[in-house]
């Protein structure tokens, strides 16, 4: 196991090195060093010796990857690709284009994604799974048939509209939670409320139809009918054996999504005024900053790398039949 382990950390640093260079290449096929100043400083009417400046301030007036007056070594760390890449293997994240501490903003904004993307998660993945566990109860039913087509039209509707038509209805018509914000105190709950009941109805649909589908393949299987013939009720060989043996595959769908626990839903922080880490890569999109954008993507293939290996684990713990070499 730890061997495995220390393999799959191996293939992940190798993936973070290259999604690194990946993510420096299609940024600087955009942007040059001099247009990112422009856009910092102010427009298009601003003195190279301002454009300097602010390049040699944040260490963009080096080379990208080359650097050939420099001797050694130094051809290769006196150069930007080096100096803002090889601190994020230490997740020394430094400081964006605008002056302000990654490390910091990142620290202050994890509990806010947290807040909201931990309880969607957890209930979303809860409330599926029984649905479709009751459709795979009343199958061959009216029920299961209606259940299948309004899980078909809900995943038909984009995120955006639940979004909106959420904020409207709770909020502006029944006046039940804010609109929009967040809060740390007691009136936490009011201000979560609507963002994790709207992201577990966006995703509801899908993940009924995605689960429902395991079961019925799982209930066909001759473990099955070796229970029922044993007197097992279908509740019982529902909770007993199928959900057990349906874990695999909802541990990979579920515990693979870790890095949005913590980098949050970007459309659903923005439109929530959540002060997360979905709703701060946004504004560095919108910035164009590039040492944000870049930060978030290491930290995020990180944590999706963490979970992937996670997930890996865990398939021992749900199946003792599972052995990793």
């Amino acid at each position: 196991m730890i061997r495995y382990i220390l393999r799959r950390l191996g293939y992940g640093f190798l993936i973070l090195v290259g999604v690194n260079l990946l993510t420096f290449v299609l940024f600087f096929a955009v942007n040059t060093p001099d247009d990112m100043a422009r856009m910092n400083i102010g427009g298009k009417r601003v003195t190279q010796d301002a454009i300097d400046k602010w390049k040699a301030d944040r260490g963009y007036d080096k080379p990208l990857f080359w650097n050939a007056q420099r001797e050694g070594t130094a051809k290769l760390t006196e150069t930007i690709f080096f100096q803002r890449s090889v601190p994020l293997f230490v997740f020394d994240f430094g400081a964006s284009d605008t002056g302000r501490d990654i490390g910091y903003e990142i620290k202050q904004r994890i509990g806010p994604s947290a807040a909201v993307a931990v309880p969607t998660f957890l209930l979303g993945t809860f409330v599926a799974v029984m649905i479709s566990l009751g459709l795979v109860f009343f199958r061959h039913t009216a029920l299961e048939l209606w259940g299948v087509a309004l899980a078909v039209f809900l995943m038909s509707i984009s995120g955006l509209f639940y979004i909106i038509m959420g904020q409207f209805l709770f909020s502006k018509v029944l006046k039940l939670v804010p609109v929009s914000g967040f809060s740390t105190g007691p009136d936490l709950v009011l201000f979560l409320a609507l963002p994790v009941a709207m992201g577990i109805l966006s995703r509801l649909g899908s993940e009924v139809l995605f689960y429902r589908t395991m079961f019925l393949e799982e209930i066909g299987k001759d473990y099955v009918r070796t229970a029922r013939s044993k007197g097992l009720s279908e509740g019982q060989v529902l909770w007993r054996h199928v959900l057990r043996n349906a874990m695999l595959p909802i541990l990979t769908s579920t515990v693979a999504v870790l890095p949005l626990l913590f980098l949050g839903a970007l459309i659903m922080e923005s439109f929530f005024g959540i002060p997360g880490l979905g709703s701060f890569t946004i504004d560095a999109i919108n910035a164009q900053d590039f040492a944000v954008v870049r930060a978030m993507v290491f930290l995020g293939s990180a944590l999706y790398i963490l979970g992937l290996i996670l997930t890996d684990i865990s398939y021992t713990l749900a199946d003792p039949r599972v052995r990793l070499g």
